[in-house]
Formats: structure tokens, C-alpha cells, sequence
């Protein structure tokens, strides 16, 4: 016989798991992430169904079957803590040698656990855990950028090169000098001319003009022009 209230005690645990979950996600979709409102929805619903039937699903299944091991309701679970890896590797792509998509994935991850919360009853550790994640990926995500000094605009560098080799010297200066480095793309103009168009951003204005006076003096390597990118 079907217990009612206990099955509305359990919805209710997988639409709490939802909201949460909508609320981790909307931070994502208003900075344009490729996991937004609907995939940490569906994450947290997803995680909190899984442990509410992991818990509750396979009540007396195994009950008067003599010599059946004792279900362990953690079994389900636990599968959620290492599946979820799957779907954040998806939010990771590589931008030129810059990986993004680190944080999302980490808060699809973190998501799960929301729902993995709720789905268990833990209510007001969901909701904790839930201002912790959005506190981590919005006031600490802006004193981060700060930091960083991610308002300065990024620069489109154009290059000539007559070896892709040198190429390699210019990105290792970039690095000594801690710059932060966007797309780059390369095109091939004809025997020993190359075209290399490189996106950067610095802390500082200073940093990004000394970084390309030095460019300037690699052998092989000649700036074709230099702006603010879109």
C-alpha cells in the first residue's frame, strides 16, 4: 500500500533539490556559462531523486528472503559523487591555451551535492551548502577578477612571423612577464611568412605596453598592429 504522506514528503524533497539547484544555476546563466538554469536544475532534481531512491526506492524488497544481503541505501548514492564528473568535463573547453570552464563544472559538482541534501532531508544543510556556492561563484568570483585586474580591456595582437618556432618565444615571454593569454590563431601567407593573431589581457595598461615593446624585439617576429579586443 502506497504511504501518501511519505510520498509527498519525498516529492517534496526533489522540487526543494530543484529550487536550489535553479538558484546555483540562474548566478551561471546571467555570466553567459554554457551550464546554466536548466542543467543545475536538473543536476540537483536529478541527484536528490537518486539518493531519495536509493533511501526509500527498495524498502522490503529483499524483506522474509532468507540469506539476501541487507540493501545498503548509499549504494545509489554514491554513484552520483563520481557520474557527475561526466557532465563537468563537458563545461570544460580550451580557449587557445587558456582552459575555461573550470568553475562551472565545479559548481555542477557542488550542485549534486545540494541535491544529494535535500533528497536526504537535510534541508537547511541544502540551503547553506546552496549560499555558499553562489557566495563562492559571485562576491568571490568579482574580488577574484579584481584582483586580477580583469577590467583592464584585452588586447588583439597581429604578427608577422617567418617561423612558427618563434612563435613559442613570444608566448614564453608572455608568461614570464604573467600575462593572461586568450585565442591565439595562426595562418600560413606564403613560404617563411606566417600571420599570428594573439589575445591578451594584463593587470595593468604598463605591463601590456611593456610586454609588446619586448615582443617587438624578437628576432623574426614584427607587430602588424595592436587593439582593444571586442
Amino acid at each position: 500500500m502506497i504511504d501518501l504522506g511519505l510520498q509527498l514528503d519525498l516529492s517534496l524533497r526533489i522540487v526543494v533539490a530543484a529550487g536550489l539547484g535553479l538558484a546555483v544555476g540562474f548566478e551561471r546563466e546571467i555570466h553567459g556559462h554554457p551550464a546554466g538554469l536548466r542543467t543545475h536544475m536538473l543536476v540537483a532534481a536529478g541527484s536528490g531523486l537518486f539518493t531519495v531512491l536509493s533511501a526509500y526506492g527498495f524498502e522490503g524488497v529483499a524483506t522474509g528472503v532468507t540469506g539476501t544481503a541487507p540493501i545498503d541505501p548509499t549504494r545509489i548514492a554514491a554513484q552520483i559523487v563520481s557520474g557527475i564528473g561526466f557532465l563537468g568535463a563537458g563545461a570544460i573547453l580550451k580557449d587557445g591555451v587558456v582552459i575555461r570552464g573550470l568553475t562551472t563544472a565545479a559548481s555542477l559538482w557542488a550542485t549534486s551535492a545540494v541535491g544529494m541534501a535535500a533528497g536526504a532531508g537535510e534541508y537547511l544543510i541544502a540551503v547553506i551548502a546552496t549560499a555558499t556556492v553562489l557566495v563562492s561563484l559571485w562576491p568571490i568570483n568579482a574580488l577574484a577578477e579584481r584582483l586580477h585586474g580583469t577590467s583592464i580591456a584585452a588586447v588583439q595582437l597581429r604578427l608577422s612571423l617567418d617561423r612558427l618556432e618563434v612563435l613559442g618565444e613570444v608566448t614564453g615571454l608572455l608568461v614570464k612577464q604573467r600575462l593572461e593569454i586568450g585565442q591565439i590563431s595562426t595562418t600560413r601567407l606564403g613560404k617563411n611568412t606566417y600571420r599570428a593573431d594573439i589575445t591578451i589581457r594584463g593587470r595593468t595598461p604598463s605591463v601590456i605596453s611593456t610586454a609588446i615593446a619586448d615582443i617587438d624585439d624578437i628576432a623574426g617576429v614584427d607587430i602588424i598592429s595592436s587593439s582593444t579586443a571586442d
